[in-house]
């Protein structure tokens, strides 16, 4: 079964983000645990944690399906020794909010070099990064994001993937959020249905199809291998419908969080329905 939806507003607190998913129709969300233009926020309140645990069960949300973003402030592999301990503080207050909401993920960016460090020993970073921070939680995994490749993002190879992945100790708490504009414009060709499948080929066989545990379904505004990362609506772009048709049939993609990311809130609705109705 495929859990399609979007990433909603905690406005009001985070006990409002079930009730907003299912106000367009969504079977699964994704969501902010705190405002992530700060670094730091106050603690969520017990009252917070009780009434988003009742409204995800009152309008039928496995938690399973709920797919929290980090604040995009944090760089796991940040050159700088005191500002990559302050990603990293953040990113355990992150993974401490979803472990306190009773959340299985935690979906992220994996970092940058800033061109002050060698790419390879960024990775190596994130990873340190990310044992440091399994090490002080439990129960939660933390879900690496394929990037476009803008900048000095790194994470938009397979291999950066992978090789973050081989430096990870517990293995059983990460994994990877596969987003198709990303993923188009960093240079994997998901264009046309055999297209996509000699692209998830490529991630079986280089970081493991069991690694995979979320989807951002979003069109790009860009073109291929453009490195930009601009979302555009379902159909309206770049990549086209048949991408999102040949995933919506795919089983590899069921009982997983799919997740629009796409520019315009107002058809949410509509998209999550058109990608339903793709359905065979």
């Amino acid at each position: 079964m495929k859990y399609i939806g979007a990433h909603v507003s905690i406005s009001g607190g985070v006990e409002n983000a079930p009730l907003n998913a299912a106000r367009i129709g969504a079977k699964s969300f994704a969501m902010f645990t705190r405002n992530q233009r700060r670094w730091v926020s106050k603690p969520l309140k017990d009252k917070n944690i009780s009434k988003f645990k009742e409204n995800c069960e009152a309008v039928g949300y496995d938690l399973r399906h709920v797919l929290p973003h980090d604040s995009y402030l944090i760089n796991l592999g940040h050159p700088d020794e005191d500002a990559l301990e302050k990603s990293r503080t953040a990113f355990l207050d992150e993974m401490q909010r979803c472990e306190n909401l009773g959340l299985q993920y935690l979906n992220f960016h994996p970092g940058s070099h800033l061109n002050r460090i060698d790419p390879d020993l960024c990775l190596e970073r994130i990873a340190q990064s990310l044992n440091i921070v399994l090490h002080g939680t439990t129960g939660v995994t933390a879900v690496i994001e394929n990037t476009a490749g803008q900048g000095t993002n790194l994470g938009y190879r397979f291999e950066h993937l992978a090789k973050i992945i081989e430096n990870v100790r517990d293995k059983d708490r990460v994994g990877v959020c596969l987003d198709t504009c990303h993923t188009y414009s960093a240079g994997y060709d998901i264009k046309t249905c055999s297209a996509f499948e000699k692209t998830l080929e490529q991630f079986d066989s280089i970081i493991g199809i069991n690694f995979l545990k979320a989807i951002h379904l979003n069109d790009s505004k860009k073109k291929f291998e453009s490195r930009v990362d601009r979302h555009e609506s379902i159909g309206k772009g770049s990549i086209g419908l048949d991408t999102f048709k040949f995933i919506m049939n795919d089983p590899r993609f069921d009982n997983i969080p799919m997740v629009l990311e796409t520019p315009d809130p107002s058809i949410w609705q509509k998209e999550i329905k058109l990608l339903y109705d793709m359905i065979d």
